[in-house]
């Protein structure tokens, strides 16, 4: 019964790893400051090449430069974690959109690939990001190609508290 327990444990330890990028990316892309905060410790260092340094200037850092896109888009791929006690290791891949205004006032696609790579603690039965380090890949800048879609009724993505994430009434089916 005890290895069930453990392998139950392990598979609880990674679920609760895994959802750590999901709510970074939420924090990134809906510009939720106290969201992307809130997915590391206190005593937490980044490595970013651009960005050196504790998790409170990091979660501003990132504010401050995504705060000037029209909008951002990150998509999380492959996802691998090791776990070894309350530490834990992993690799995650990401796609990061971004539509920016270029320097002459057009509108650019650029999209940056790579992995995150990442150590993780749990304290207190709660796992965050200890050290977090982006490594660059690849890496695009178009011209924005969507145009197509101006006019079309879609629904686009807007940052917090305006994103119909946030619109919990608006999912409700209307009594009839």
């Amino acid at each position: 019964m005890e290895a069930t327990e453990d392998l139950t444990q392990q598979a609880l330890d990674k679920l609760a790893i895994m959802e750590l990028p999901a709510r970074y990316m939420r924090g990134l892309d809906r510009l939720d400051r106290d969201l992307l905060r809130a997915q590391f410790w206190d005593d937490a260092w980044m490595d970013y090449g651009i960005y050196t340094g504790g998790a409170d200037g990091f979660a501003d850092f990132c504010m401050e430069a995504l705060s000037s896109h029209v909008r951002n888009h990150h998509i999380i791929g492959q996802n691998l974690v090791e776990i070894d006690g309350d530490q834990a290791y992993g690799e995650v891949y990401f796609q990061a959109y971004h539509r920016i205004v270029g320097e002459e006032g057009e509108e650019r696609d650029v999209v940056i690939a790579g992995r995150y790579v990442d150590r993780y603690q749990k304290r207190a039965g709660i796992w965050k990001f200890a050290y977090r380090s982006e490594v660059v890949d690849w890496a695009r800048d178009d011209p924005a190609a969507d145009a197509f879609l101006a006019g079309s009724g879609n629904i686009w993505g807007e940052r917090k508290p305006d994103d119909s994430l946030y619109q919990r009434d608006a999912m409700k089916r209307p009594a009839s």
